[in-house]
């Protein structure tokens, strides 16, 4: 007989051990992190030039960490990610998201 309120949690066991650094805390799988850095590339570049963003780095050491901003006032809308200086460069590759920060800074 079942216990009340036990339930089975599935989708354990699903993640691919052999992604993952085991000797790096701050490794993340590299599809999971192409999901983030998509997801944020298109919030950016949706809401266009009525955003908020900004970037400033918050550790150096043991790894370079970057605070982004992404603030849309109209639609009370707000989320910070921390990203490290290789995805932070990655978002940067792409023009759009580029010219907007660089339109923030201005």
């Amino acid at each position: 007989m079942k216990v009340p309120g036990a339930y089975k949690i599935t989708g354990r066991g699903r993640v691919l051990t052999s992604a993952l650094d085991p000797r790096d805390p701050f490794s993340v799988g590299p599809r999971r992190m192409q999901r983030i850095l998509d997801s944020l590339r298109n919030e950016i570049v949706m809401h266009g030039p009525d955003q908020t963003l900004s970037v400033r780095q918050v550790f150096e050491t043991p790894r370079e960490i970057f605070r982004l901003e992404l603030q849309v006032p109209e639609m009370n809308y707000q989320r910070v990610t921390l990203l490290d200086r290789d995805a932070l460069e990655e978002l940067l590759e792409h023009d759009e998201v580029r010219a907007l920060l660089s339109q923030s800074l201005n």
